[in-house]
């Protein structure tokens, strides 16, 4: 068996696969995911992921919506006294 000339320290195992999309020596696999709804959720647990998501915008939205308030509260009541 031919020994290949790799440099010093390098064993020839792949650290990270390099075929990125766009490049000259990218190959299409034929075993890629289909554009979508790919991880295998069903629809119910696709729509309490859905819920979950927006409750957690919302949740975010008001408080930081109550810092603003309190903030005005503040400069009417306070600062601007």
């Amino acid at each position: 068996m031919k020994k290949p000339n790799l440099p010093e320290g390098d064993d020839g195992r792949t650290i990270v696969n390099m075929d990125v999309d766009g490049m000259p020596w990218f190959m299409q696999k034929q075993n890629r995911p289909t554009p979508g709804n790919g991880d295998g959720l069903t629809p119910e647990q696709m729509r309490m992921y859905r819920f979950a998501a927006v409750k957690a915008g919302l949740a975010v939205a008001l408080i930081f919506g109550a810092v603003f308030g309190l903030f005005i509260a503040f400069c009417d009541f306070v600062w601007f006294r």
